[in-house]
């Protein structure tokens, strides 16, 4: 019979010899492949918990582990790496002046007294966006404070990276056979 207190003694070691090296403060340090909210950017090294690295950010490829090599490799391609950002940047701001001298239309069913019977959400404004003006934005980029429920203009705000925003505006007008005429 095979000993297994000797068994699980191995499998404790084996488990040790995967996980991510400490920190100072006791998390582990990451080095930030890509920007994350609320974390930091590019480049970073940041302390997180390790259930927060183990299951989020190293899968889905935001960060990596902060070795030496890494740090001597970000530091070497910073400049390139602030390069591609300004001009990322600058065509996030190009696209939010577009945003701001843009306004989409749409049609919605409306009752008599003006009200939607279903509501305009953010997935029928980028697909007007998309439509009319070949604009390719994300649902989550378009900020809505809740459902526009009744015809009429809107400004609806376009979040296009964490400090550039711009405004829309949204036109939900009466469609065919509506019950609504506008007076």
């Amino acid at each position: 019979m095979p000993n297994t207190s000797k068994m699980r003694k191995q499998k404790r070691n084996s488990f040790k010899k995967t996980r991510l090296p400490k920190g100072p403060n006791g998390g582990v340090q990451l080095l930030l492949i890509q920007r994350v909210e609320h974390l930091g950017k590019q480049g970073d090294i940041v302390e997180v918990r390790p259930g927060y690295a183990n299951n989020y950010l190293i899968p889905q490829g935001l960060a990596t582990i902060a070795t030496e090599h890494h740090k001597r490799m970000v530091e070497k391609h910073k400049e390139k790496l602030l390069e591609v950002q300004k001009q990322r940047q600058n065509t996030m701001r190009a696209l939010a002046d577009q945003l701001k001298n843009i306004s989409v239309s749409s049609e919605a069913n409306v009752n008599e007294q003006g009200h939607l019977y279903g509501s305009v959400g953010a997935t029928e404004i980028v697909a007007a966006l998309k439509k009319i003006n070949d604009i390719h934005l994300e649902e989550s980029q378009v900020r809505l404070a809740g459902p526009l429920r009744e015809h009429g203009m809107y400004l609806v705000k376009i979040q296009l990276s964490y400090d550039i925003e711009s405004e829309l505006r949204v036109w939900i007008i009466p469609g065919p056979g509506s019950a609504f005429s506008a007076k």
